[in-house]
């Protein structure tokens, strides 16, 4: 028996949604400095490039009203969300202004930094691409924290942790 198959296009969006999200991602909080203070989104599309030079990207939708300060921002850092901090991660997808739920705390490049997260990338802006309703955003990696824990899962709409296996 084959699997149901479709063409993605205004039509199909919903279902097209629904096979995109068959795939888990972790959960990040992307933030910057502009010139009304710190900038912060909540985002899942987020990985690796490069090895040599450190390179990763994340993709801010367009229609959002944070875009264009991430597009335009020379510096980043984004935060790879511990599986205790859903709350945290909700708060910045719902207002990316208000940094009153965490200590004030700044990078070398004067971007707000989040605490507790279990990993941290400090990014120079090196491109940016289109990507249809989003926009490609490519760092160069110039500092990296991590500690050991789990990770904040996003798949099929919900969130959740890792079953790590024995």
């Amino acid at each position: 028996m084959s699997e149901p198959s479709f063409i993605p296009g205004p039509d199909s969006l919903r279902a097209y949604r629904d096979a995109l999200g068959c795939f888990g991602t972790g959960v990040t909080v992307v933030t910057t400095r502009t010139d009304r203070g710190g900038l912060a989104i909540t985002a899942n599309s987020f990985t690796s490039v490069s090895m040599d030079p450190p390179l990763l990207l994340w993709c801010p939708a367009r229609q959002s009203k944070r875009h264009d300060p991430f597009i335009a921002a020379s510096h980043f850092a984004i935060h790879v969300m511990a599986e205790d901090q859903l709350d945290m991660a909700m708060h910045f997808a719902r207002n990316g202004e208000d940094f009153s739920c965490v200590p004030k705390h700044e990078n070398d490049n004067g971007v707000p930094v989040l605490p507790n997260v279990i990993a941290r990338f400090d990014c120079r802006r090196h491109a940016c691409h289109d990507g249809g309703d989003h926009s490609i955003l490519v760092g160069a990696v110039l500092r990296t924290t991590s500690r050991p824990g789990k990770g904040l899962i996003f798949k099929r709409g919900q969130y959740g942790g890792f079953l790590e296996q024995g």
